[in-house]
C-alpha cells in the first residue's frame, strides 16, 4: 500500500475507534496474549436500583427468610489461598453485634505462614492472570455483578445485616447495589483507559499498553463496608494484578461470601487470596516480601501510618516503588447558614449522623449552626432524634442497630462519658449505652461552646453530634474554624439559599473536603456519580470508583514502532 493511503486508513481507523468509544464500552487494545478478532462492545452500566423492601413487596419477605436461614445456623470461615480452604485451627467467634450471644460461627486466623503460602500462590498465579486478556478478566466481574444483583442478593444483604448489624436500607445501597456498582464501573473505566492512546505522526504508530504492576498487592478492608471490602481486591485484580486480601475481623463473615461469589462468578484460583487474621501477623510478612507492589487501605489513620512507615522500612527490598493507596478517618461537618431551609437540615442531621450507628467514614460528626436558627432547629431535631427505633436489625422498624463490637463501643462510650463531665459541653439528646445484649449506643447530640471541644476534633465513629452555635455576626470566623479545627478533609455539607453565601463557603471551604455537598448531606455517596475520598489526614483522595483510581494498579508501557526509520544520522542543518 502507498504510504499516503496507509496513513489515510489509519487515521479512518482511528477516529472510528474514538467516536465508538464515546458512546459504546468499546475493548480495542490487548494487553496479553490474545486470539480475539473483534473490538468487543457491552452496554455502558448504569447505576443498580436499590430495593425498598416496603410492607407487600417480594423482597421484603425474600430477605426475612434468608436473614432466618443464616442465623439458623453457624459456619466455618476458612482462608483461602489459591483456591484451597485453609484451616488453622487459630480461630475466633463470629457473632451478630445486637445480640451478640448468637453465634454465626467461627472463622480461621492467618499466620506468618499461611501469608508466605497466600504469596507464593499469588505468584504462581500472577503470570497466567496478567496475560489473560482484559476483556476476559472483565468478564468474571461483570458475572459477579449479575449474580449479585440477582440470585445471591438476599444472601449478601442478610450476611450483612448479621454480622455488621447494618438495617436492610443501609445494607442494600452498599452491599448490594454500591458493590454492584464497583464491579461494572471499573470495568466502564478500565475500558476508558486502555482506549486512551497517543497521537501518531506519519511514518509511525505510537501505542500505550497498560500491564499489572510487577508482584502481588495488598488490599486491607474495613468492617462497615461490604462494598469497600469487595472493592479493594477485585479493582486491582481486574487490572490484571494478584492480591492478597485481608479483611477486617468484624467483617469477615459478609467478606466470606463476597469471596464465594468471585469464585461462582469464575475468578481463577490464586487470583484473590482471603487471608484474615491480626494486622501483624498478616502485614509484616506482606511488607518484608520483595514481591510487595503497593496497597490499598480503608481503616484508621494509625494504623495506615503504621503501614507506610513499614513499607518505608523496607523499601530497599522491593523490585520496584509499591503503589500506596489509602481512605482513613473523616472528622464530618455540616456548617448551616442562616437562609438554610431547617426541614432540611434536620433530615440530613439524622441520617448523616446517625445512619448505621454513625460508623461511616462520611457521617456527619461535627456541626456549625447561627445563633438565630438555633432555637428553632433545636425543637425540630431532637425532636426528630427522639424518635429514632434502635435494637435487632431483623426487625424492620428500627433505623439504628448496634456498634460493631466490644473495643468499639468502649471507644464510643468513654467519649459520651467524657462530654457528660466536662465544663464546656452539655449532652442535650442520648448519652445511654448498655452492652448486655448487643453493643448499644443512643444517638446522642452534645452541644458545646467551645469550638475546640474534644468531640469538635477527634474522629469518634459512632452515633454522636457535637454542635457549636457561632452568632450570625461571625459567620465568617466560624467558616476558618470549620476549615482548621480538624486534621481530616473527608466529607463536608452546608446548607444555604443564598447563592453569592453558597459561594462563599464553598471557597473558604475548598480544602477540608474532598466530598463536598450542596443542600445535602455529606453521606451516600454514589459510583460514577461522586468518586470518593479525602485529602489532609483522610488519606491519599485516590477515589475509589473512579478512572484515577483504577490508573494506580496499572503501569504504563509506551510503544514506538517506526515504519521508514532513517538510513544517515546527519541531521539537514548539518549540510
Amino acid at each position: 500500500m502507498h504510504r499516503n493511503n496507509w496513513h489515510l486508513s489509519v487515521a479512518i481507523r482511528y477516529f472510528t475507534l474514538k467516536r465508538r468509544a464515546k458512546s459504546f464500552f468499546l475493548i480495542s487494545f490487548k494487553t496479553g496474549a490474545d486470539m480475539s478478532q473483534a473490538n468487543f462492545i457491552v452496554p455502558k452500566p448504569k447505576n443498580e436500583p436499590y430495593l425498598s423492601y416496603a410492607p407487600g413487596t417480594s423482597g421484603r419477605e425474600a430477605l426475612k427468610a434468608e436473614l432466618d436461614r443464616l442465623s439458623s445456623k453457624e459456619i466455618e470461615i476458612p482462608l483461602i489461598i489459591g483456591g484451597e480452604e485453609i484451616r488453622t485451627g487459630d480461630t475466633a467467634p463470629v457473632v451478630m453485634p445486637h445480640n451478640h450471644g448468637h453465634k454465626l460461627g467461627i472463622h480461621h486466623k492467618a499466620g506468618r505462614k499461611e501469608v508466605n503460602m497466600a504469596i507464593e500462590a499469588a505468584m504462581d498465579a500472577r503470570a497466567a492472570w496478567a496475560a489473560t486478556p482484559w476483556q476476559e478478566r472483565v468478564a468474571v466481574f461483570l458475572k459477579a455483578a449479575d449474580l449479585l444483583t440477582g440470585s445471591w442478593r438476599y444472601t449478601l444483604n442478610a450476611a450483612t445485616m448479621l454480622g455488621q448489624s447494618k438495617t436492610p436500607h443501609q445494607s442494600e445501597i452498599e452491599a448490594v447495589g454500591e458493590l454492584a456498582d464497583f464491579f461494572r464501573f471499573n470495568a466502564h473505566y478500565l475500558t476508558g483507559v486502555m482506549s486512551d492512546q497517543p497521537e501518531s505522526p506519519r511514518g509511525m504508530w505510537n501505542r500505550v499498553e497498560y500491564r499489572p504492576l510487577e508482584g502481588f498487592l495488598f488490599a486491607v478492608t474495613p468492617f462497615n463496608f461490604t462494598a469497600i471490602a469487595g472493592n479493594l481486591p477485585t479493582s486491582m485484580a481486574m487490572c490484571g494484578n494478584v492480591v492478597l486480601w485481608k479483611p477486617a475481623t468484624s467483617s469477615v463473615y459478609s467478606n466470606y461470601y463476597v469471596m464465594k461469589l468471585l469464585k461462582e462468578a469464575g475468578l481463577p484460583d490464586g487470583v484473590i487470596n482471603f487471608v484474615p487474621g491480626s494486622g501483624s501477623q498478616v502485614g509484616d510478612p506482606v511488607l518484608e516480601s520483595p514481591h510487595f507492589a503497593g496497597i490499598q487501605f480503608t481503616g484508621s489513620e494509625g494504623t495506615f501510618n503504621h503501614l507506610w512507615k513499614g513499607i518505608a522500612s523496607n523499601l530497599e527490598k522491593y523490585h520496584s516503588y509499591p503503589r500506596i493507596v489509602g481512605e482513613t478517618g473523616g472528622k464530618d461537618f455540616i456548617f448551616v447558614h442562616n437562609t438554610a431551609n431547617l426541614d432540611e437540615v434536620i433530615v440530613a442531621a439524622v441520617r448523616g449522623a446517625y445512619e448505621y450507628q454513625g460508623q461511616k467514614c462520611s457521617a456527619a460528626s461535627r456541626m456549625y449552626l447561627p445563633e438565630s436558627v438555633w432555637p428553632q432547629f433545636r425543637e425540630g431535631f431532637l425532636g426528630e432524634v427522639a424518635k429514632i427505633g434502635m435494637g435487632d436489625v431483623s426487625d424492620f422498624s428500627n433505623f439504628m442497630g448496634a456498634v460493631i463490637d466490644k473495643k468499639a463501643f468502649r471507644s464510643i462510650t468513654e467519649y459520651i462519658d467524657f462530654a457528660k463531665k466536662a465544663d464546656d459541653a452539655e449532652i442535650i439528646a442520648g448519652g445511654g449505652y448498655d452492652d448486655s445484649t448487643g453493643y448499644f449506643v443512643e444517638p446522642t447530640v452534645i452541644l458545646t461552646t467551645n469550638p475546640k471541644f474534644k468531640t469538635m476534633q477527634e474522629e469518634i465513629f459512632g452515633p454522636v453530634l457535637t454542635i457549636y452555635v457561632y452568632k450570625d455576626a461571625k459567620f465568617e470566623d466560624a467558616l476558618k474554624l470549620c476549615n482548621e479545627t480538624s486534621p481530616y478533609a473527608l466529607t463536608g455539607a452546608i446548607f444555604a439559599k443564598d447563592r453569592y453565601v453558597v459561594k462563599q463557603m464553598c471557597d473558604a471551604l475548598r480544602d477540608a473536603a474532598g466530598n463536598f455537598y450542596i443542600n445535602d448531606k455529606p453521606t451516600g455517596a454514589v459510583v460514577n456519580q461522586q468518586p470518593f475520598g479525602g485529602a489532609r489526614r483522610s488519606g491519599t483522595n485516590d477515589k475509589a470508583g473512579s478512572k484515577q483510581n483504577m490508573l494506580r494498579w496499572l503501569s504504563a508501557r509506551a510503544i514506538k514502532e517506526v515504519f521508514d526509520p532513517p538510513t544517515s544520522w546527519r541531521y539537514p542543518y548539518m549540510d
